[in-house]
């Protein structure tokens, strides 16, 4: 079995401040957080941006540009950069990143479903920012757009600035739209998907669905390499199971708030270090950056442009 890739989401789009004292928002917090998870074990760091005075999801490429440079002058970790962005993003402010920045790897959303977060606001007493009640009520009434046009456009993007793409996988449909794609010639074998489990509006975390993920996308594309992450209580238990199953794995303060029942996670290093000790337990060992960049087919750190 190769080395088990791990990632870490470090503060992605969904959660917002009020939810978390620990969730990382200015460029040097999130930078910050990314070194952490890599001396944790982390090979891979999956970057979103945020807007450093009030938390909310940004395309601003200067902040981005910050982070990643930042990361980059203390490690040698994988930075995947976001194409999901912020809910409410168009397709422009969620691609902006990648030519001016020419990342390794970013993800791709393969898509299009109900992305409902708005359960979120009941936690939650008292807010720090206005937009965040906004932001998460809006969630009832949207739709993640990611249509075969947009998938065309995300696909050129990444080929023309050497961008591999992470392919996150929602739900069955989405497995069935990458095999078209390959079909038509907008991406080549072998691919690198991320399941997806547990957004309200796709496929539930469970044993069973995560089984049925993986044998449909056997079935219907082949062979690829594939890692898996799950929304909150869910985010261990599914990443023990792809381990078990011979996947990789993603943890981080973008699907889980937590560390333990009850207990929040105070930084994404906890995080790694747990589903680290899991690996371990299953005698796996886990890939350093420079092994990642070998399973994955990645072009090097020498070639991004930051």
């Amino acid at each position: 079995m190769a080395k088990v890739i791990v990632t870490a989401a470090i503060t992605g789009g969904i959660h917002t401040p009020s939810m978390s004292p620990y969730l990382p928002i200015t460029p040097k917090q999130i930078a910050d957080e990314a070194v952490r998870a890599y001396e944790a074990g982390a090979a891979v760091v999956h970057i979103h941006s945020r807007n450093p005075e009030t938390g909310q999801p940004t395309s601003d490429v200067g902040v981005m540009r910050e982070i990643v440079t930042s990361i980059k002058s203390r490690c040698n970790v994988v930075v995947c950069v976001t194409t999901g962005g912020g809910l409410g993003m168009t397709v422009e402010e969620r691609l902006r990143s990648i030519p001016l920045l020419k990342p390794e790897l970013a993800s791709c959303n393969f898509g299009s479903i109900n992305f409902n977060i708005s359960r979120g606001i009941e936690a939650i007493e008292t807010f720090k920012y206005p937009w965040e009640r906004k932001y998460l009520e809006m969630t009832e009434d949207l739709i993640f757009p990611n249509t075969f046009k947009s998938l065309e456009q995300y696909l050129q993007t990444f080929a023309k600035n050497r961008t591999k793409p992470e392919i996150e996988i929602y739900d069955t449909g989405m497995i069935y739209n990458l095999a078209y794609m390959i079909q038509e010639g907008h991406i080549n074998k072998p691919v690198y998907l991320q399941f997806v489990l547990g957004i309200l509006g796709s496929i539930q975390p469970s044993p069973s669905n995560l089984v049925f993920l993986y044998t449909t996308a056997r079935e219907v594309i082949g062979d690829f390499i594939w890692s898996v992450c799950a929304a909150g209580r869910a985010q261990i238990p599914m990443c023990t199971m792809s381990l078990i199953m011979g996947g990789n794995v993603r943890v981080g303060l973008e699907d889980s708030l937590y560390i333990a029942k009850g207990v929040m996670a105070k930084s994404n290093a906890e995080q790694v270090e747990k589903i680290v000790s899991i690996a371990q337990a299953l005698s796996l060992e886990t890939a350093t950056p420079d092994e990642a960049r070998e399973i994955l087919g990645l072009k090097g750190l020498a070639k991004v442009n930051y």
